[in-house]
C-alpha cells in the first residue's frame, strides 16, 4: 500500500511538472515575437524556424497544448481524489479540490506563466522541438475538436473562420509603433516616420501637392528678359510653362538648361530656343497614392509632375521631395524662405494660415483633427460652417475651439486653434 502511495504522489508530481510545461510553453509561444523569430530563421535558427511555423497555425497549437495540459490536470486531480478519500473518507473529495487547486496554480500555471513571460524567446526557442511532437500526435484530435467547435459556433450563429485576422498587417505595425512611442521605446520623430511610410498608400496627390495658385508659372508669351529674370530669381529649378491660359501648360522649364543654353549662345536669349528646351510635361491624376507615385518617380528618374483633375484641368504640381517630406518631415535649403505658417502662443494656442494642411498639424501636435472631408484648416473650418464663415465665427469640435481670424474674398485666410485642455 505504501508504495502504490508512493507512486501515485510521484506520478502526480510528475503531471504537474508536465502541466506547467504545457502553461509555460503556452504563454512563451503566443508572447514571442514574430517578428524576431522570422529574423532569427532568415539567419539559419532551425528553432526559430519551428517556432515560425508553430505560431503561424495558432488554433492547432493552442489546441495541442490544450488538450495535454487538460489531460494532465485531470488525470492528477483524479489520482489525488483517489489517495484523499483512503484518507478521509468522503471529505477526501473537498480537501482533494482545495489541495490541487492550489498546487496547480501555483506550481502549474502561475509560476511557469510568470518565467514565460519574462523570456518568451528563449522558452519558446527550448520548448518548440517537444511541444512540435505532441501537435503532430494531437493533431487528429484536435482536428475533431476544431470541427465539432466550429460546428457549434455556427449553430449559435458565429462564424469561425480559420486564421481569421480582424487587424490587418499595417494596422499591427501601427498599434506595435503607438505602443512604442506610448512606452518610450521610439520617440516622436520616428514614430511620424515609421506611419509615414504606412500612410503611402491612403494618401493621395491630392493631399499634398502644391496648389496652383501657389505654384509659380513661366507665361511664354512675357517678355524673354522678364522670363529669364523670372527663372534666375525663383527657388525653384522647375518652373512650368503656359501658353493662352494657365490650364495649358506646354513644358517645363529647368533653371539648369536655361543657363547651359543661355552660356552656349553668350547670353542670349530667345523664345524659340526656350521652347526648345522646355521638357515634355508629365501629367498624373490627383487621386494616385503616394506610394503609386513614387514608384512612377523612380522608374521614370523623374522628380516633377503636374497634378490634374478629372477633367484634365490644372490641380497644382507634386516634386518627389514633396513625397520624402511625408515621411521625413519638412526638407529645407538655403533657397527656402522660412515657413511661418505656423505660430505657436505660450498659452498654447496655434495661429495657422489657412493653407495649412490638417496632417501637418496632426503630426506636429500629435492631434486628431479628421482629414477626411477637407485637407487645410481652412476647409476643416468651411465644412463644419457648411457656409464660408466671417473673421470672428468661432467653432467648437472634439475638444478644439477654432476661430477665424482672416477672411480675404471667399477665402479663409488664418485660423486660432485652442486644442483641449488637459
Amino acid at each position: 500500500m505504501e508504495a502504490d502511495l508512493i507512486i501515485a504522489i510521484v506520478v502526480i508530481i510528475f503531471l504537474v511538472i508536465f502541466s506547467g510545461f504545457f502553461s509555460g510553453s503556452e504563454t512563451s509561444l503566443t508572447a514571442t515575437s514574430a517578428s524576431s523569430m522570422h529574423k532569427m530563421s532568415k539567419e539559419g535558427d532551425k528553432k526559430a524556424a519551428l517556432v515560425e511555423k508553430l505560431i503561424s497555425d495558432p488554433e492547432s497549437l493552442i489546441g495541442a497544448i490544450l488538450l495535454g495540459n487538460n489531460l494532465v490536470n485531470i488525470l492528477a486531480s483524479a489520482l489525488t481524489t483517489y489517495i484523499f478519500i483512503g484518507f478521509f473518507g468522503d471529505l477526501g473529495v473537498v480537501y482533494a479540490t482545495f489541495a490541487m487547486t492550489a498546487i496547480v496554480l501555483i506550481f502549474a500555471e502561475v509560476m511557469p506563466k510568470t518565467y514565460a513571460l519574462a523570456n518568451p524567446e528563449r522558452v519558446a526557442l527550448k520548448v518548440a522541438p517537444y511541444i512540435n511532437i505532441f501537435v503532430i500526435i494531437f493533431s487528429p484530435i484536435v482536428r475533431f475538436i476544431q470541427i465539432i467547435s466550429r460546428l457549434t459556433l455556427r449553430m449559435l450563429g458565429f462564424k469561425a473562420e480559420e486564421n481569421q485576422k480582424i487587424l490587418s498587417p499595417q494596422d499591427e505595425i501601427r498599434g506595435a509603433i503607438d505602443l512604442q512611442e506610448h512606452e518610450g521605446g521610439i520617440v516622436k520623430e520616428h514614430k511620424d516616420m515609421l506611419a509615414g511610410i504606412l500612410d503611402l498608400d491612403e494618401i493621395s496627390l491630392e493631399d499634398v501637392m502644391v496648389h496652383r495658385k501657389n505654384v509659380e508659372t513661366i507665361n511664354v508669351k512675357d517678355d524673354i528678359a522678364d522670363i529669364f529674370q523670372q527663372i534666375v530669381s525663383s527657388p525653384y529649378t522647375r518652373l512650368p510653362m503656359w501658353e493662352e491660359n494657365q490650364d495649358n501648360i506646354i513644358g517645363v522649364i529647368h533653371a539648369k538648361d536655361v543657363l547651359r543654353v543661355t552660356r552656349k549662345s553668350n547670353g542670349r536669349l530667345n523664345h524659340k530656343t526656350l521652347r526648345d528646351i522646355a521638357i515634355t510635361p508629365w501629367f498624373v491624376p490627383e487621386t494616385t497614392s503616394l506610394r503609386d507615385q513614387l514608384k512612377k518617380f523612380l522608374t521614370r528618374k523623374a522628380h516633377f509632375a503636374l497634378v490634374v483633375d478629372e477633367y484634365g484641368a490644372l490641380m497644382g504640381v507634386i516634386t518627389l521631395e514633396d513625397i520624402l517630406e511625408e515621411i521625413v518631415g519638412e526638407i529645407t535649403d538655403e533657397h527656402d524662405t522660412l515657413n511661418s505658417d505656423i505660430k505657436i502662443l505660450a498659452s498654447g494656442t496655434v495661429i495657422a494660415e489657412g493653407t495649412t494642411p490638417i496632417r501637418d498639424l496632426n503630426r506636429r501636435f500629435n492631434w486628431n483633427l479628421s482629414d477626411d472631408e477637407a485637407i487645410t484648416i481652412a476647409g476643416y473650418v468651411i465644412d463644419l460652417a457648411e457656409t464660408i464663415p466671417l473673421p470672428g465665427q468661432v467653432f467648437e469640435i472634439n475638444g478644439f475651439t477654432l476661430k477665424v481670424l482672416k477672411r480675404t474674398k471667399n477665402q479663409i485666410t488664418q485660423v486660432k486653434i485652442s486644442p483641449p485642455k488637459n
